[in-house]
């Protein structure tokens, strides 16, 4: 054949040893890269991800040597079906391999690949498919029925093709089979301990908590936890900072639960603390450690993450009774995902990142997006199994909200959901921005849901001492006084304080006259009771003082003395739970409740009014002045002296969350 005044051998041309290393090189890539797109994720697909990843940089020099060289031989011709085809081919192969360049840069040095990017390289591939095969198949057929020495000695140089691409890819694919034969999982122990204890038969093993796994068995306590890795892969570095100091990272060694569970443990036996681990400590639940009494009844992993970013995201069925009754699964988790190391977990976030199909689909879903989800563990209740007695409601946030003036049932616009409130949005630079399937977001919004959690837990942070408390518990006061700004439900709810209070006070009083009057309190942004929580050990109330125009106090109520506790007979709204012998529930000891004496919260809008009365002294009083203060506290100061002991000083901060003044004329016209 003569190309440009130059005569080119077809056979020389078909048994080019570079020819051959570009077709089995292309070949592998084609045939892995189809595995990893169409096939279940497994180990198999992922070590095909790494050699993927590794023959294709490898193919990039052979491929574009051999392209230069061909086209230069070749631009001379007449354009035909042979030529067309063969451009299309050198096209769509230059895209795939430069879309994939771009993904592996991106898994490699970026927290995600870009979707653009991966579906170029997926519509690339099927490109080379499409014009790769037919270009060489029709020049293979063309040659079939020649008898000429040359059509003889080009079949020969085609079967020399065939045998050197076969003798590239055959070793390629032995690598896979020698690769998966060498590695070694981690092998997770999926068992109870020998010793576990099942008090309400086999079918419930985690019970009296509703909790449970997907199989019904125990669950290798690494597999739900590692969120360090989640939060230091250079992917979700945003969240895991926001997650690491929030509540629910530190629900299993929050001080409080530890003790409490210990005193029920001695009282009940360690078994019954499983009641509390679906919600506080979900990994040492489904683990088994809460079994054999030890010193903190948590396996370790569990009590250093409490809420891990697994436990969450592997929920896939909820039950709005409370009482954890979720179902929870054993994610897959990547190749060299649990191994300690350096290298291992480059590895593993290389996989995660380039192939991130399985991680997307095993931990996202749209159960995260309704109250519903939330309601397992935020609405509570205790029945005969706990106290032997009979069923009674404790801390129900879930049903507050659900027939509160925040739902309307069928219309988000008007309606205001937890994770709104609690998760705000947050400018992001992390993976997980942007959402399509929210009424008023966009995949490409540049947000994420935060995962500090607001709420009204500003204890922990402190009486752990964590990083980065002081700004959390600045952040979770200014929650608790309504002055964190949501954009998103701007127009949905009321701006002002969270609880906003008022006085109603007369306006003049005569010397000797008994004054009457009123602190006015209101739910004006909470999605549920306020307070909302274990009000057996939470306290909120009003602090008021009654000064003359010099500062002498007049008159008082709810003040503290020098050992934290609040005066007797403030206004307080709390519960004061019985157990059976009607024996006051002051030690949070719930598994002992049968009711409630006493009980005062505010239900989402609304309100409630403390009434206080007290005689204006007959001593050249010409003012008085009122100050009325809406304090809370996460805990009592009985309930720490019990858990710690009076000398250990410690006391939970207060948050002033709203207050009111007012000004009150004395004279004797006051009399009329």
């Amino acid at each position: 054949m003569t190309v440009s005044g130059s005569t080119v051998s077809k056979a020389n041309e078909w048994q080019r040893k570079l020819l051959a290393c570009v077709a089995g090189l292309l070949v592998f890539e084609t045939a892995t890269g189809l595995s990893i797109y169409l096939l279940p994720f497994s180990v198999p697909n992922q070590i095909l991800v790494l050699l993927h990843t590794v023959a294709g940089l490898v193919f990039v020099v052979p491929f574009m040597w051999y392209q230069i060289r061909h086209w230069s031989v070749y631009k001379g011709t007449k354009l035909n079906h042979y030529k067309l085809t063969g451009m299309f081919a050198m096209v769509s192969t230059s895209v795939a391999t430069v879309s994939g360049i771009a993904v592996t840069f991106q898994a490699l040095f970026q927290s995600r690949i870009s979707y653009g990017s991966d579906l170029v390289h997926i519509v690339a591939t099927f490109a080379v498919i499409a014009s790769a095969a037919p270009h060489v198949l029709i020049l293979v057929f063309r040659n079939l029925k020649g008898r000429q020495p040359e059509a003889i000695n080009v079949r020969l140089a085609e079967k020399r093709f065939a045998f050197g691409t076969a003798a590239l890819v055959v070793p390629l694919f032995a690598v896979l089979a020698l690769a998966m034969y060498a590695y070694e999982p981690i092998e997770l122990t999926n068992e109870f301990p020998p010793d576990y204890v099942q008090s309400f038969g086999p079918d419930r093993p985690f019970a009296p908590s509703l909790a449970t796994t997907s199989t019904g068995t125990a669950f290798d306590a690494r597999s739900l936890g590692g969120s360090e890795t989640c939060a230091k892969s250079g992917c979700h570095e945003q969240i895991g900072r926001e997650w690491e100091i929030s509540a629910h990272r530190w629900s299993a060694m929050d001080p409080a639960f530890a003790a409490v569970q210990e005193v029920m443990a001695k009282q009940n036996g360690p078994e019954s603390t499983r009641y509390c681990g679906g919600c506080h400590d979900p990994i040492s639940l489904f683990s088994g450690a809460k079994n054999v009494l030890t010193d903190d009844l948590t396996n370790q992993i569990g009590y250093q993450e409490g809420v891990s970013c697994i436990v969450c995201h592997a929920i896939k069925e909820t039950d709005v009774k409370g009482n954890a009754a979720f179902v929870i699964t054993q994610p897959e988790r990547y190749m060299f995902e649990l191994r300690d190391g350096k290298a291992a977990q480059f590895v593993a976030d290389f996989l995660i990142r380039s192939y991130p199909r399985h991680h997307i689909e095993s931990l996202e879903h749209r159960l995260f997006k309704s109250p519903e989800f939330c309601a397992a563990c935020h609405k509570q209740f205790i029945d005969q199994e706990v106290n032997q007695v009979g069923w009674v409601q404790l801390q129900n946030q879930y049903d507050n909200w659900r027939k509160s003036r925040w739902n309307h049932p069928g219309d988000p616009t008007k309606t205001v959901e937890c994770r709104e409130c609690h998760m705000p949005l947050t400018d992001s630079n992390d993976p997980a921005s942007g959402d399509a399937a929210d009424y008023n977001r966009s995949p490409d919004d540049g947000k994420h849901r935060n995962h500090r959690f607001l709420g009204a837990n500003q204890f922990v942070p402190l009486v752990l001492d964590l990083p980065g408390a002081k700004e959390h518990v600045e952040l979770t006061e200014q929650w608790l006084r309504g002055e964190v700004e949501i954009p998103e439900i701007a127009d949905k709810w009321r701006s002002g304080p969270a609880v906003p209070m008022e006085l109603v006070v007369p306006s003049q009083v005569a010397p000797g006259q008994t004054v009457d009057l009123q602190a006015v309190v209101a739910s004006n942004k909470p999605g549920h009771d306020f307070p909302t929580g274990p009000l057996d050990i939470i306290q909120a109330w009003i602090e008021l003082t009654v000064e003359d125009q010099d500062g002498n106090m007049i008159y008082s109520s709810g003040l503290r003395d020098d050992e934290h506790f609040v005066a007797p007979g403030a206004f307080m709204f709390k519960v004061e739970a019985v157990d059976q012998y009607g024996k006051l529930i002051d030690r949070h000891n719930l598994w002992e409740m049968v009711g409630v004496r006493y009980r005062r919260a505010l239900f989402p809008g609304f309100s409630d009014k403390a009434a206080y009365s007290f005689e204006v002294p007959d001593r050249g009083i010409t003012e008085l002045r009122v100050t009325a203060k809406l304090h809370y506290r996460k805990a009592d100061q009985f309930f720490l002296n019990f858990l710690f002991g009076k000398d250990a000083g410690i006391t939970a901060p207060i948050t002033t969350i709203s207050e009111a003044s007012a000004r009150i004329d004395v004279s004797f016209a006051g009399s009329n």
